[in-house]
């Protein structure tokens, strides 16, 4: 165990030092006054904190080990050699311990995990019933979201005469939400008895989820004569204001065909804003695609968080289960599954992921 822990401490002082550098950097005025560089390098410095303060702990824990050994050759006491013997075995358990978190905290970390997440719910198979589930589906990340005290902001909605979403796109705000939503996306399916059906019969309808990480910067231009941008009057629910305004955007990507929309806001501007984070997000989802697929043996997750053609879950309500088929992990209290207790799903979804790219390193 000593020697692992010496190997794991000569692998993270090179971050330790690192970070010691970026707290100077980041106090620089120079740097300061470069907001887009000084915004990268407190990005970067967040990123590995967590990885320094275990190092810390582990070489404290280490320390206090090789003084213990040291202690207990010294002495001749049985009782001391025994309290001594005691602790060390305690110091032992501690360091193990240490050990395998600084495993997987060392192991490639998303990039984006600490993001804003866009999110895109669709109406799929099903008709109207499909539609009525993707609002169950908005409602259920909403309140998902408001457990975790994050900020939702819907940006496009496309809404049908009897209370269904035919899609929705939206965001949500806050540190690490694309870490917890990223494992959305996918083919979500409902199995009940529509509203509409007069003879009780279960129906199986699906809606799609699509979660994008919101880029702030992009390592590939967006060029004006590469978009065609259209305005029109926004619909549904805002009064006669959202009629008589031409306030909602489509913007397309001439090179992809990528089509976003966005009419939420009143104001054309906003509108355009949001349009083109979301044009943003969409395009680096697209050439990240474009690189995966050069490799996709060795990069695709066995998790599945991006496969939008997966079936991820059932909603069952005759039997009031929900089933991650990913985890093979079931819910049998779909109304609190629906009312936004996704952990269940999510932290086992998150342990597979880590646990898949602890056996590659091995």
């Amino acid at each position: 165990m000593e020697e692992l822990a010496n190997e794991i401490l000569q692998k993270t002082i090179k971050t330790k030092n690192r970070f010691e550098e970026l707290t100077k950097l980041v106090s620089d005025p120079d740097i300061i006054a470069d907001n887009k560089q000084w915004k990268k390098l407190v990005k970067e410095r967040s990123s590995i904190e967590d990885i320094v303060n275990a190092h810390d702990k582990l070489e404290s824990l280490y320390k206090d080990l090789l003084s213990c050994q040291k202690e207990m050759e010294k002495e001749t006491d049985h009782e001391l050699k025994q309290m001594f013997y005691e602790e060390i075995e305690r110091l032992k358990k501690e360091i193990e311990n240490e050990v395998e978190e600084i495993k997987i905290l060392l192991l490639p970390k998303d990039a984006n995990d600490d993001s804003n997440v866009i999110i895109e719910i669709r109406q799929a198979a099903g008709g109207e019933e499909s539609a009525l589930f993707c609002s169950v589906l908005y409602r259920m990340y909403h309140m998902y979201a408001d457990k975790k005290h994050w900020k939702v902001e819907v940006m496009n909605i496309n809404e049908t005469e009897i209370g269904g979403i035919k899609e929705i796109t939206f965001m949500v705000k806050g540190k690490g939400a694309y870490s917890r939503f990223k494992y959305e996306s996918g083919v979500h399916r409902v199995q009940r008895v529509p509203e509409t059906e007069s003879q009780g019969r279960v129906h199986t309808s699906t809606s799609t989820v699509a979660v994008l990480p919101e880029i702030e910067e992009v390592e590939f231009e967006i060029e004006d004569k590469d978009l065609k941008i259209d305005t029109y009057r926004s619909s549904g629910a805002g009064g006669q204001h959202v009629n008589k305004t031409e306030s909602a955007i489509r913007i397309t990507h001439l090179p992809t065909g990528i089509v976003v929309a966005c009419q939420d806001e009143r104001s054309q501007i906003k509108n355009r804003e949001r349009a083109m984070s979301i044009l943003r997000s969409k395009l680096y989802d697209y050439y990240q695609g474009q690189i995966e697929s050069e490799y996709k043996a060795e990069r695709k997750s066995q998790v599945g968080t991006g496969d939008r053609s997966e079936r991820v879950r059932t909603y069952n309500y005759p039997q009031g289960r929900v089933t991650d088929h990913r985890v093979n992990v079931t819910s049998y209290n779909i109304e609190s599954v629906l009312n936004g207790d996704l952990d269940i799903f999510i932290d086992a979804l998150t342990l597979k992921d880590r646990a898949d790219k602890l056996a590659q390193t091995n």
